[in-house]
């Protein structure tokens, strides 16, 4: 789990990212979070938008995400995600304490 600093940190970085994903009208599917798995391990930090259209809130949507895809949910806003998983072969960020 991470810390509210560590959190903190982590909105920090991600503010100046582009939702790299969308989640329409088909909502949540397993396809979509395998692909949001694979970027995970290649950037760690991502975000994630919901259309107008998504069927589903968007707390539950975060929720299917981040739990697919075994990754820390970051924060909510909006309706914009963002996630986090610690990549095994390409660690970028470094954590707070």
């Amino acid at each position: 789990m991470l810390t509210g600093k560590q959190k903190r940190f982590l909105r920090s970085k991600a503010h100046h990212l582009t939702p790299i994903f969308q989640v329409g009208k088909g909502g949540v599917n397993e396809n979509m979070i395998k692909q949001i798995a694979d970027v995970l391990e290649a950037r760690e930090l991502i975000k994630v938008s919901i259309l107008q259209n998504c069927d589903e809130d968007r707390d539950t949507v975060a929720e299917q995400l981040s739990r697919g895809a075994k990754a820390e949910l970051v924060q909510v806003i909006g309706n914009t995600i963002v996630l986090y998983k610690e990549s095994r072969e390409n660690k970028q960020i470094v954590l707070p304490r």
